[in-house]
């Protein structure tokens, strides 16, 4: 952002007098015009001006101009350049994804896996400068995203993600472990783990609360996330006649995932329908957010050089008119 500013302002009001300088300058031309009583003035019908009698004024008019241009020099115009330097400090997210059977319950709209990837995708786009990366998990655990910050990449590798790209189970213990594998290297100064499971851990060679300490080891805080309403959850099953649904009782070990965020500095939530997950993601994006240092500066451009160049250029105008083209007789 840029403006101008004047260092002594006070020296535009000498542009008040320019106004006057014409008019004492109409006043002294009207005096020193003799004037002529004619009968008629037909005789002079077809006598033009010539060009230097139109021209005749042009001196004083460049003058004064030349006047007003240079006050306003005086006046010293700067043209100033506002603006921040962003210096953020970064975090490095790393995202658990449960994609196991259970996640096809319908007690979210459409169901587990399709809102938690809607509103992971808007927590994405809500943040500007962090690293994130995705890992899915069901009876094992793979990174589907690495940790990046192209964003565009990495929403297209979460909607590609379904139920059943690996086989079926849920090991929570083995994904932590993943994550932590992701973070353990990472320079940022806050590293995290957003865990979003709807079951017990049941596979794997790790347990959650290993996962945990090793996490705490490098610093890395986990918030935990249980997906899931309370009770039983309408769950699909193909059958023979087509799609049907079975209550099914819903199942989320709250008392691991709590001591895995206690462990490490975090904190677990309870999501039982999509407004509440949105809410919880939220709030997670408040707590994560980017530390930044702003900077502020202001760069002054010296503008009084072009209006005292004007000034001088239409002086120099003037002199020559009046000693060349528009030069009196003595």
């Amino acid at each position: 952002m840029s403006d101008i500013v004047f260092k002594y302002p006070f020296v535009l009001y000498f542009l008040a007098v320019i106004p006057f300088l014409f008019l004492w300058y109409w006043r002294k031309n009207k005096r020193n015009t003799p004037d002529i009583t004619y009968s008629s003035l037909d005789l002079f019908d077809n006598i033009k001006p010539t060009l230097r009698e139109k021209l005749i004024h042009l001196p004083a008019l460049l003058r004064i101009a030349a006047l007003a241009l240079l006050i306003v020099a005086l006046a010293r115009p700067q043209s100033f350049t506002s603006g921040e330097n962003i210096y953020t400090e970064g975090i490095d997210i790393v995202l658990l994804l449960d994609i196991s059977g259970s996640m096809l319950a319908e007690d979210f709209r459409p169901n587990r896996i399709e809102a938690a990837k809607s509103v992971i995708s808007e927590f994405i786009d809500g943040r500007t400068s962090d690293r994130i990366g995705l890992v899915i998990f069901a009876s094992e655990s793979f990174t589907q995203c690495p940790l990046t910050i192209d964003y565009d990449v990495l929403k297209n590798l979460l909607s590609e993600i379904k139920s059943g790209m690996i086989e079926d189970g849920t090991a929570i213990g083995t994904a932590i472990a993943n994550g932590v594998n992701r973070l353990k290297d990472s320079p940022a100064k806050s590293k995290v783990i957003i865990l979003l499971t709807d079951g017990v851990n049941n596979s794997g060679e790790i347990d959650p609360l290993t996962g945990a300490r090793i996490a705490e080891t490098f610093g890395i805080r986990i918030y935990s996330i249980g997906v899931g309403t309370i009770g039983q959850a309408p769950y699909p099953f193909q059958t023979p006649l087509g799609k049907r649904y079975q209550m099914v009782p819903v199942e989320i070990d709250e008392d691991v995932l709590i001591q895995i965020s206690e462990i490490t500095d975090g904190q677990y939530f309870r999501a039982t329908n999509n407004d509440k997950l949105k809410e919880i993601y939220t709030k997670i994006d408040e707590l994560e957010k980017t530390k930044v240092e702003i900077t502020s500066y202001r760069n002054a451009k010296e503008l009084f050089y072009n209006w005292a160049g004007a000034g001088l250029i239409l002086l120099l105008i003037e002199l020559g008119l009046l000693r060349t083209y528009l030069r009196r007789l003595p």
